[in-house]
Parts: structure tokens; sequence; C-alpha cells
């Protein structure tokens, strides 16, 4: 890592804690608008929930967070929280609510968080943008590798900011680093690490990315995988091919997402604003259909036209600051975790 990346990446930080610092103040003096948190069911039909927000059953001050930034679930049904706190990266839980286990990376920067199959059993995939790097870890927190940077492999010049923010993984195990918060590419490894394309990057062109934040693996045609690109800023989706080939965009108008997820027939996107730009306290999740379609939003409305074509997402302000990612169970509950939400755990959203 080069000395660019560390000035870039130590700026980040402070940025980012200065506008939480700034949002938490303005929203405790009511200059700006806040989750009236007085909802206790969303949506209608089969995405009708009841929200728990009393699910994590341990005292948060023995397991601190600030930002809750992403969840995955393993095999076992346990489930892996990702934070930014040092004192504990990744909180394991079980669907129950009870902590199992804890462990760090002491980094304040804990970002993106994707679970894997490879020949050893399921692996995690956690992505630093502070401290520029993206790590393979097992469950229970051995460091099994570090993907190359790409200023290290030449793909990067030294004046080019690389700050990952998430990854996914192919069946075959090519891994997909988004630069979201860096020059805007997605990379590509194989399941050694070996480097293989690029593709997106900064610019005006259908296939660039502006804020490509979250990326996730399209499984929902099985014989005809893609890949789906966040590029918040445009406020859309971005589908490629595996191989890096632009095919179309998702608009969400007025949602600004941050990772798509893929639960059956459906995809999950959390947005951490709506709205007019970056408004904060502003965000919710949103369900599209195999069609990719708007079918449901939960803290929020979907305005459509006489065509049902969207028009624009709008917080609802009932429940949500800012949501960050969510993770589906087997039994289709939801467990919603936010960043800059006042260091609370996640919500489950339970099915009704």
């Amino acid at each position: 890592m080069n000395s660019c990346q560390r000035i870039y990446g130590k700026s980040m930080e402070i940025a980012g804690n200065a506008y939480i610092v700034g949002i938490q103040l303005l929203s405790q003096i009511k200059w700006i608008r806040t989750p009236r948190n007085n909802s206790e069911i969303l949506g209608q039909g089969q995405f009708r929930f009841r929200i728990n927000r009393r699910w994590f059953k341990e005292n948060p001050t023995d397991f601190p967070v600030k930002n809750c930034h992403e969840m995955v679930i393993d095999r076992q049904q346990r489930l892996y929280l990702l934070t930014d706190h040092p004192n504990n990266n990744v909180i394991v839980i079980s669907l129950d609510g009870e902590v199992l286990n804890s462990w760090t990376l002491n980094s304040t920067g804990a970002h993106g968080l994707t679970i894997a199959q490879d020949k050893d059993g399921e692996c995690l995939w956690i992505c630093d943008p502070y401290n520029p790097r993206v790590i393979k870890a097992s469950l229970d927190g051995r460091l099994l590798g570090i993907l190359p940077n790409p200023y290290d492999i030449g793909e990067y010049t030294a004046t080019m900011p690389y700050a990952p923010t998430q990854t996914a993984v192919s069946s075959d195990g090519d891994i997909y680093v988004a630069d979201g918060y860096g020059s805007q590419y997605v990379l590509q490894f194989d399941a050694q690490g070996n480097f293989i394309r690029r593709f997106g990057g900064k610019g005006h062109a259908p296939w660039n990315l502006n804020f490509a934040h979250g990326i996730a693996i399209d499984t929902r045609t099985p014989s005809h995988p893609l890949l789906l690109v966040t590029s918040r800023k445009d406020c859309c989706i971005k589908r490629f091919t595996l191989d890096g080939q632009y095919l179309d965009r998702i608009n969400l108008l007025g949602g600004y997402p941050c990772r798509p997820v893929i639960h059956g027939d459906h995809l999950f996107v959390s947005l951490c604003w709506s709205g007019s730009h970056l408004r904060p306290n502003s965000g919710f999740l949103v369900v599209l259909d195999k069609n990719n379609q708007v079918c449901e939003t939960l803290g929020g409305t979907a305005e459509l036209d006489s065509d049902g074509n969207l028009v624009s997402l709008e917080s609802d302000y009932a429940c949500f600051c800012h949501v960050h990612d969510v993770c589906v169970d087997s039994m289709g509950n939801l467990y919603v975790c936010q960043w800059n939400a006042g260091k609370i755990p996640p919500y489950r959203l339970e099915k009704i």
C-alpha cells in the first residue's frame, strides 16, 4: 500500500466520522427529520413483518457496535454481523439473538462481508476501505489470505484510490471486488487470488459506475447467473455478465442502494438514503420481483406513474435511519442493520 492510499483511507475515515457526528447532533436538536420508531408492522401480503427491536438479547455495552455494516448466515444458521468497532468486528449470533462468539481484525473500517464455500468449507470475505484490503477469514476469525492490492500488481497507478467496499463470489470461486469508495472498478480474481480483469470505472458511459458500493451474484436464473453492481449516486443497480460485459440497469429512482441481496425469486435492496440527494435518516428497504420491478417497500413508499413505472422512492421516517444491509433466514425473517443509527444492533423483522 502506497502513501497516497494511506492518506486517502485516513481522510475517508475522518470525513465519515465527522458526518456521523454532525447528523447525530442535528437529529438530536430536531433540525433534520428523524424516524418516529412507532411502527410495529411493515408491509403486506407475503412481505408482512412485525418489527422486533429487542431481538438482540445481550447487553449492547458488552458487544459494542459503532455501525452495523453487513450480515450473512452460515449453514448452521448462525448470523455473522460485521461492525466497525475495533473491539469486535465480527459478532456471531444465534437466530434467537444470543451471542455465540465474537472476534476482531482491530479494524475501524470493516465494511463488506460475504460468505462463500471453498474446498475447506465456509469462509468469510471482509472488505476494509480505510486500510484498503480484502481479507479471507475462517468463520472463527483465522486469517486465511488477502487479495492483491491493484496498485501492487500494476492495475492501478499511484494516484488511483483503492477503497474496497464489498465482494461477491461465483460458483466457480471467482471473487469480484467492488472498489466502491475508490476508483469505481470491479476487480475480478480467480479462486487462487490471481487477477483476471477489471471493468466499470468512473465516467459517463452506460457501463461506468458511480459509487459501486455493493455487489452480488444474481442466481435467479441458475443457467445464466449475472453480476449486480450498485451505482449508488446514479440511483440504480447495473447488470453485467460474469466476464464484465455490461447489460442494462435496474432503476431505483430516488433510492441510494447499499447492497443487493438475492433470496428466492426476489431481490432485496437496502437503501441508505432516499428522496432528495442523500437526505439524512431516510433509508429503508425495497423488494423487487423476478422481473426487477418494485413489489414492496418496507419503511418507505414507491410512487408510480399511470403506467406502473417507478417515479421515486421516499422514506416514511417510521422506523429506519440508514439501512446498510438486509439478511434473510430460511423462514423468511429479515435482519436489518444500519449505518449511522446511534450504535444500535440490528432489528429483526419477523414474518407474519
